[in-house]
């Protein structure tokens, strides 16, 4: 077997498992040229795979570099969620599974595009540490159930490969190839279980509910196909999933709810459904309702937010966070309401735009290398069907100077549409499992 029979064969509809993980070492070890898998990719996403070529691919990448084997009392879990804006679940739902019985390995990644990332959130918090080694990390396991860390890069080397080259030859967008990018990564940190948060709606990488429900759907056969039981809930994210939205900002309304002190209802729904899942799959509660409610007990009492804290110090952040986290946060030296342009009702949000404006304030990158504000953002985002005007904001916004807060202020304003009170839309759409 060699590079230019598995293109061919891929070309012509004929892909076999086989062929695919063949590519998929000659990815890792350079048997495969750059040519040859821009080749491929292009292949794939003209053609399609198979869902045993699906499988097989996603496996071979994931072996391609370490994948961890544990060896642990309880259910090895994780979820991962499609991007989204202010979605900060990862922080919340964490600690909350490690008190509920589970072992929380989360191998998280950093913003993309107009959404923001996990690792980026942790690194407002001082001294917090992503960057584990391998017995750092089953120390962590051991010892407080729950950590949030970056991948190696011994982890599935195949798909870094691919993946960068995907970005250059227009073939990002092909489900089987993103499907076999996110697993591949995911089921390399040693996974029994897998919840999946497919976002639908103006801020989602997918914004169509058809995209969504087939990348759910290719999700699931595939991680359930490589031995990993999975299932997935399709979320609105035709608005911000919470109030805030930019790194600090978002750390500290995780803090606000775990606390108890102003909890975020969507955010606590969100982590609960997502978590009963995952309770309910792992045999650590009898259905997904029974898990939902363990994970509603554990933030409400407290045990989440001690769990949480004990992570952060564990991974060098301040060990009194949870209680003195508005004096450890950064903050920005501009502070200011976004005023609406008009009284009348929240109609519809471009959730993308917002992103986006988070983005161009600092709390993203615009290419790679580029320094993140971690103070700024916006926050008391307006929700639709809010009626606002004169003395009632969009949001207020955290920039770094004037000019940057004229900008945001602009782009926020853009995002907002006024008009009939908008049709309720449900915050899970749906269950593939």
């Amino acid at each position: 077997m060699d590079a230019r029979a598995v293109i061919e064969a891929t070309r012509d509809g004929r892909a076999t498992a086989e062929g695919m993980a063949w590519f998929a070492r000659g990815l890792a070890d350079g048997a495969v040229t750059d040519a040859q898998a821009g080749a491929f990719a292009m292949a794939v996403l003209l053609k399609g795979l198979s869902e045993d070529a699906r499988v097989a691919l996603t496996r071979a990448m994931r072996d391609s570099g370490d994948v961890l084997r544990w060896d642990l009392p309880g259910p090895v879990v994780d979820k991962h969620s499609t991007g989204g804006v202010g979605d900060s679940i990862s922080l919340l739902l964490a600690p909350a599974l490690a008190c509920c019985g589970a072992y929380v390995p989360m191998v998280s990644g950093r913003g993309l595009g107009h959404t923001g990332g996990t690792l980026d959130k942790l690194e407002a918090i001082p001294g917090f540490n992503v960057n584990v080694s391998e017995p750092r990390l089953r120390a962590l396991m051991r010892d407080t159930r729950c950590a949030i860390v970056s991948a190696s890069s011994r982890i599935a080397p195949a798909d870094k490969r691919l993946y960068a080259i995907r970005d250059v030859t227009g073939t990002v967008e092909s489900l089987d190839l993103i499907t076999a990018s996110i697993l591949s990564k995911k089921l390399a940190a040693g996974l029994g279980v897998l919840v999946l948060d497919v976002k639908s709606g103006s801020g989602a990488f997918l914004p169509d509910a058809e995209q969504a429900r087939a990348l759910a759907r290719s999700l699931v056969d595939t991680a359930n196909g490589a031995g990993c039981k999975t299932t997935a809930l399709i979320t609105d994210m035709d608005r911000p999933l919470a109030l805030t939205a930019g790194n600090a900002l978002e750390v500290a309304e995780v803090l606000d709810t775990l606390t108890g002190k102003a909890p975020t209802t969507r955010l606590v729904d969100l982590t609960c459904a997502l978590g009963g899942e995952i309770l309910s799959v792992a045999q650590l509660a009898p259905d997904a309702d029974a898990g939902a409610a363990k994970i509603r007990a554990a933030l409400e009492s407290g045990a989440a937010a001690d769990r949480f804290g004990e992570m952060i110090e564990a991974q060098g952040g301040p060990a009194d966070l949870v209680e003195h986290y508005a004096t450890h946060l950064p903050t920005a030296p501009v502070i200011r309401d976004v005023p609406a342009p008009s009284a009348g009702t929240i109609a519809r949000i471009d959730t993308r735009a917002i992103g986006m404006a988070v983005v161009h304030l600092g709390g993203g990158r615009l290419k790679g290398g580029d320094v993140i504000d971690a103070s700024v953002g916006f926050s008391a985002l307006a929700a639709p069907g809010a009626q606002v005007g004169p003395g009632v904001p969009l949001a207020r916004v955290h920039a770094a100077s004037d000019a940057a807060a004229d900008a945001a202020i602009a782009a926020l304003q853009a995002a907002y549409h006024l008009g009939d009170t908008p049709a309720s839309v449900s915050l899970i759409q749906e269950r593939i499992a």
